[in-house]
């Protein structure tokens, strides 16, 4: 299945990428690394996960503390957020239709 991010997702992930990099060395590349492996997961098996807000579902990264919010379309698997889960509940709303 196809993978789409929303422009402001994908901002996100960058933006987390970056702060870890400056944390520690290597430390982007272990996030990077866990946010790809929740996002093969998800298209290997899109439904996995339960819808918890609409038609929104969420996997956790491992070691991170980050949620995947993703969107299950007739063509693709949208990422509507790459979110800390300490952030402001629902912050992304706006970003589905």
């Amino acid at each position: 299945m196809r993978l789409e991010f929303h422009p402001e997702a994908l901002e996100e992930y960058e933006a987390a990428g970056h702060y870890y990099a400056n944390e520690q060395p290597d430390l982007d590349l272990r996030f990077i690394h866990c946010v790809e492996d929740a996002i093969e997961s998800i298209l290997e098996d899109p439904e996995r996960w339960r819808a918890f807000d609409e038609d929104i579902r969420r996997c956790l990264t491992r070691l991170f503390p980050y949620g995947i919010l993703y969107t299950i379309e007739p063509d693709h698997v949208l990422i509507v957020a790459v979110a800390h889960c300490s952030r402001e509940p629902g912050y992304w709303r706006h970003r589905i239709k």
